[in-house]
Parts: structure tokens; sequence; C-alpha cells
């Protein structure tokens, strides 16, 4: 007799997997309002783009800071209260931008985005596990690849909120005829009010985040959420981080996982570059943006339907060949075209994340929390590759070609180097356990 087919999300976890399903868009949001903030500091607060990359650093930097932490939170209470914690650190890091703002010093708002990020790692490494138990292991990918779908919504938002609300309103970014900054040829009294104003702008989408995010913290509070079946809350550091070590295809995961943050901060981050370089203001440069995060968004709902029919380590390896192709044009067109690539480069990095994540943490069984918490620290991509990157625009021209063209070397590399995990996860590791066996 033929088995009946498990459902991706049964419907006794329907509401809980759609609370926890909000907050992948919570985080997106998160991500995306942030980027363009890269270009905005660099320009209103008259730093260079290494500097301003810091921005990256910090926010990226508190994933690799807190993911063990608030794993080992988890293990020890419950995914619920993980997520309480995530959501609490997220509120107060969004509004540390108000005294940041006031005293207009760049390092306070690093600090507010550190801590931020200290509340979405809690979210990330509880969340992602948390929807992978929600059902049978055989639709566990699927399941995850769902819920991350609607992370590219909360980005979309927040790009959206960029440009409207931010990129449009700085006064520090208008342009004369010309199509020069007007501010850098300013006295100091007037560049400091435009600094105040456009702090302000900056810091407000921030301050209204952290009341939303508080009222998340309300509703997840209440809410009757399920619990680990047989969940082990003793804490054996030593033994699971030695279980992890020794699975190659864990270990090669999370490398995997760190590149692919690193190409997608990248190509997120210094798509307003490229454009900029091209002649493009800020506001419209972020809405090349808008329109990668629509292509990204429906490219992930494609690609999670793709896997009924195809295998997901297959379609991760042809995936990151097409992000390769895209590169390359984006290295070497100077022009709108070179844009268009760069732009369609989201559409061959949908289905990355999750499914890096998903095959990574296949088998780990009581594991999965602390490997969980090992594939968020892989963020830390995101923080050290947009400031190497930054670094390469910076020499304005490398030979004959715009620098911010030869930057994208870094992205291309990334892609290898996921290609190369597709490949091995599909060909290689299937043969290692085989033998294991």
């Amino acid at each position: 007799m033929k088995e009946p087919k498990k459902p991706v999300v049964s419907k006794k976890v329907l509401l809980p997997f759609i609370l926890i399903t909000s907050l992948f868009a919570m985080w997106g949001f998160a991500n995306d309002i942030t980027n363009p903030l890269v270009a905005a500091f660099q320009t209103v607060m008259e730093i260079s783009n290494v500097k301003a990359a810091l921005v990256q650093f910090a926010f990226y930097g508190g994933y690799a800071t807190m993911a063990i932490p608030a794993a080992l939170f988890v293990k020890k209470f419950s995914y619920k209260k993980g997520i309480l914690m995530g959501l609490a650190l997220y509120a107060v890091g969004a509004l540390l931008f108000f005294p940041a703002a006031q005293f207009e010093i760049f390092g306070f708002f690093l600090v507010s985005l550190y801590i931020l990020t200290f509340g979405l790692a809690f979210l990330e490494t509880t969340a992602n596990p948390y929807i992978l138990s929600m059902g049978a292991p055989e639709t566990a990918t699927r399941r995850l690849n769902l819920a991350q779908s609607f992370n590219p919504m909360g980005s979309l938002l927040g790009m959206f909120v960029a440009s409207n609300f931010i990129l449009s309103a700085l006064e520090s970014d208008k342009r004369d005829a010309a199509g020069e900054l007007i501010y850098t040829t300013l006295g100091e009294a007037e560049k400091a009010a435009i600094r105040t104003h456009d702090l302000a702008v900056i810091r407000d989408p921030y301050i209204i985040l952290g009341f939303v995010v508080i009222a998340m913290f309300i509703v997840i509070l209440v809410a009757k959420m399920p619990k680990r079946a047989g969940a082990d809350h003793t804490i054996k550091t030593g033994d699971t981080f030695r279980r992890l070590f020794k699975n190659v295809k864990y270990r090669e995961g999370v490398i995997a996982q760190m590149f692919y943050v690193g190409a997608q901060i990248m190509c997120w981050t210094f798509i307003i570059h490229y454009a900029d370089n091209l002649g493009i203001p800020k506001a419209t440069a972020q809405n090349y943006n808008i329109v990668a995060m629509v292509i990204f968004l429906s490219s992930r709902f494609i690609s999670t339907m793709l896997m009924k029919y195809l295998n997901s380590r297959l379609l991760l390896m042809v995936f990151a060949i097409g992000g390769m192709t895209t590169i390359t044009g984006v290295i070497l067109i100077q022009g709108m075209a070179g844009l268009y690539l760069l732009v369609a480069t989201s559409a061959f990095m949908s289905l990355m994340f999750p499914t890096i994540y998903g095959i990574a943490l296949e088998n780990l069984g009581d594991d999965a929390t602390i490997g969980a918490a090992g594939l968020v620290m892989a963020i830390v991509g995101g923080a050290l590759m947009p400031p190497m990157q930054g670094a390469i625009i910076d020499l304005g021209t490398v030979g004959s070609m715009p620098a911010v063209n030869i930057s994208f070397v870094l992205p291309f590399i990334c892609f290898v180097v996921i290609a190369i995990y597709g490949y091995r996860t599909l060909k290689v590791h299937p043969k290692l356990e085989f033998k294991q066996k």
C-alpha cells in the first residue's frame, strides 16, 4: 500500500509556523534597510568606503558573536524563550538609534547595529531549526525554503523604506546640474545642519521598527508554541563540537554558507556604488536593488517548486554556476548591461541560504541546535567581505577598469566555492556516507 504524502506543514502547527515564518520577514527587513546605510553614512559622515563598510562589519559581526551563546541558551531552555530573547535584543538595538542620532557619532550607530544583530542571531539560530522540526524530516528542506521565501518580502519592505523614506530624503545626496554632490562644497556650519537632518532621517524608521518588534514580542509571549519532543536540555558542547567537526558535509556547509552570505551582502550593498559609477543617484540606484529583490523572491518560490522534481544539491550547483556567469558580465562590462547582470544575479542567489542550511543540518539529531549556530556564525562572511570590496572600490581604477567592476571578483570567488559544495554534496558526500554505514 502506497504511503500518503507527508505535508510540508501540517494543520496542527500552522499557526506557530506562520508566527515563526513572520520572523524571517522581520530580519529580512533589518538586513535590507541597513545595506543602503553604507552609502548614506559614507556621504553624510564624509568617510571612506572602507570605514562606511564597517556598518556591515558591525551588523554581521553581531551574528558571529552571539550565535553560539544563542544556541546554548536555546538548548538549555526552549525555542520559544530563544525567540523572545532575540526579539528583546532586536528592539533594544533599534531603539538605540535615538541616542546615536542625538550624539551624531558613527561609532554609536555601529554599536546599535551590533546589539540589534545579537537579537537577529538569536532569531536565526532558533527559527531555522524550529521550522525544520515542524514536520517530517523528508519535507524539512522544502519547509525551510518555504519559510525563507518570506524573508525577501521583509527585505523588499526594507528596501522600499530605505529608498522612499531615507535615501530620497537625504539632503547630503543632493546634486548640482553637472551631477556632482553639493554637500562636499559647503561650509562646516551648513554641513552640520544637513548632518543633523540626515541622521534623524536614518534614525526614525529604526525607532518605529523597535516598537513593531516589541508588539511581536508580546504576540509570541502569549501564543502557545510547540515544544521539542524528547529534547535533551543538557549542555555537552565538547562532544557536540567534536561530532560536528568530524561531519564533512556539515563542516563544508559552514564554509559554503560563509561565502554565500558574503556574496549576497556584497552584491546588494555595492549595487548602489556600481550604479553611482554610472552617474545614477543613490535613491534611484536603490530601485535597482528593489528589482533585484523582486527577482530573488520570485526565484525563491520557483526554486522551492523545482525541488519537488529536482535534487536540491543539483539545483545548488547549477544556480552557483549561473551566479558565476552573471558576475563575469558585471566585471567585464562597463555600462548599464553590467548593472542589469548584477540585478539578475539575485535570481541565482535565491535558493542558496536555506538549501545549504538544510543540507548541512541533515541527520544531526540533537546536535542540530549547535549546528544551526555554526551556520548562523557563517553569516560573518557578510561582515568580513564588504570591507574588502570597499577597499578595492576606494582604489578608483585598476588598470583601465573601474575598481568597482573589478571588486566583483570577490562575489565570483564565492560562487565558485558554493558550486564546489553543491557538486560535493551531490557526488562525493553520498559515497562517504555509504562507506560510513
